[in-house]
């Protein structure tokens, strides 16, 4: 890794772009730029350094709040909201891609590079939200991950809640085994909750026409109260503002040539290692929304929210007692995974917009008591049968936040200033612009319809 330039630390120092030197502080100091990259070789050899970021991307695809709108949406809607999933991930694709683009041009982080853009008034008002999305994402992972150790072992709900605090020592285990070490603990995972899910599918067996058709756009989604809001629910659980964050820090972990050639291939290999992964992550998080319309809406039971009630029908509906112990099992590498991103998001945004650096053990044990606080009180106060509303509900939280984080990186990426030679090319842009100006659209409509509602 190269040396830092001691001089480039003075906060002070700017680049004529506006933005201060990449060296003045690394995202995730820790870990930024230990990723070797070698120079010349074949293609595969030269992309295989920068495959992972894009898997603890993906993640966001998997995480416990994403399982509640989608087996919502499956079993209520069937396929229809298959749609729903592919436009989340289609923006996704494009947004992640966005991310690699500005980190690497810029050397600076979305929040980095947010504090540097934006007045202090805004930059506070940002971070705050993006603090709120990351308790929101955390909330998720502490219900899911409670739920899957209620089901594997029968551990009280609130209980589990309380356990899931240890999984910081998981986490500081493997950073301090380098950062590889958690992108593959996290590839594992991913690769547990895929074969967990093509085992529940072809005990299912769902018909291929309607899963065919349920990919098509149907004005229902639009027009119907309860699908736009069990679609935002899948938006705000696959396209998280937490991982527009998290993608622009990781990605700066690869120790690429900073040269205009090294930057180029960076980019590209950065942006096709998100696409890879966000593309298998796809027909993950579709096979959640699929397995709920086969066995759940085809057999006639209608809305099924319930992570505990679904788990409790799997085996007497697929005839099988192994399906509900693959779900049990892919729910809790979904929670042990995607709260490995929620801390390594928490830090880039605190040490991003606040230059404040906590030790990984307090800024863990901080996110996750914003998260385990509410949801303890809620399940004892209302019981255990509040906890799938409360997944839903922080999935549309975060897609309620979408707006703060992704408004900013179009913005930032439309800079050429900043962003130079790098700059994406006008028609990607104009996707993302489509792309911010719908999020904004179908969250206020959904505000208005929940005013409305509420006072008729």
């Amino acid at each position: 890794m190269p040396p830092h330039d001691t001089a480039a630390l003075d906060p002070s120092v700017r680049r004529p772009d506006g933005f201060h030197s990449a060296r003045e502080e690394g995202s995730l100091a820790s870990s930024y730029r230990t990723v070797p990259v070698g120079q010349g070789g074949p293609f595969w050899r030269r992309f295989l350094a920068f495959l992972g970021p894009g898997y603890l991307v993906a993640v966001g695809y998997m995480d416990p709040g994403n399982w509640a709108t989608s087996l919502a949406g499956g079993s209520e809607f069937g396929y229809t909201l298959l749609f729903a999933v592919l436009l989340s991930s289609l923006m996704a694709i494009v947004l992640q891609a966005l991310c690699a683009r500005l980190a690497i041009a810029t050397g600076r982080d979305l929040a980095q590079a947010c504090r540097d853009t934006y007045s202090r008034p805004t930059s506070f008002a940002l971070w705050i939200l993006a603090e709120l999305a990351i308790v929101a994402t955390d909330l998720a992972e502490v219900i899911g991950t409670a739920i899957a150790l209620k089901l594997l072992f029968g551990l009280p709900l609130e209980w589990g809640v309380l356990v899931t605090a240890l999984d910081v020592f998981v986490i500081l285990w493997l950073q301090s085994r380098g950062f590889r070490r958690l992108e593959a603990f996290v590839a594992t995972m991913i690769l547990v909750i895929a074969l967990c899910f093509v085992g529940q599918l072809l005990l299912a067996q769902p018909s291929i026409a309607a899963i065919a058709s349920g990919f098509l756009p149907r004005a229902s989604i639009v027009t119907d109260q309860q699908q736009l809001y069990l679609a935002l629910g899948i938006l705000g659980a696959t396209v998280m503002p937490h991982n527009l964050y998290l993608h622009t820090g990781i990605v700066q972990t690869r120790a690429y040539h900073e040269d205009p050639a090294g930057k180029r291939e960076a980019i590209r290999f950065a942006t096709l290692d998100s696409t890879i992964a966000l593309g298998f992550a796809l027909l993950v998080n579709a096979s959640i929304l699929i397995l709920a319309a086969a066995s759940f809406h085809e057999t006639g039971h209608g809305a099924v929210g319930d992570l505990e009630e679904a788990h409790s029908l799997l085996a007497p509906l697929l005839g099988a007692a192994i399906a509900p112990v693959l779900f049990a099992v892919a729910l809790l590498a979904s929670g042990l995974s995607s709260t490995v991103t929620a801390t390594l998001a928490g830090q880039i945004v605190m040490e991003g917009f606040l230059r404040l650096r906590l030790s990984p053990v307090v800024r863990r044990l901080i996110t996750r008591s914003l998260a385990i606080v509410p949801a303890a009180a809620i399940i004892l106060v209302y019981g255990e049968g509040s906890a799938s509303a409360l997944l839903v509900f922080s999935q549309v939280v975060l897609s309620l936040q979408l707006p703060f984080a992704v408004v900013p990186l179009v913005r930032l990426s439309m800079d050429r200033g900043k962003m130079g030679a790098f700059r994406a090319p006008n028609w990607l842009l104009v996707v993302a612009v489509a792309i911010a100006t719908l999020i904004v659209a179908l969250n206020a409509k959904l505000v208005v319809d929940f005013a409305t509602s509420t006072l008729s």
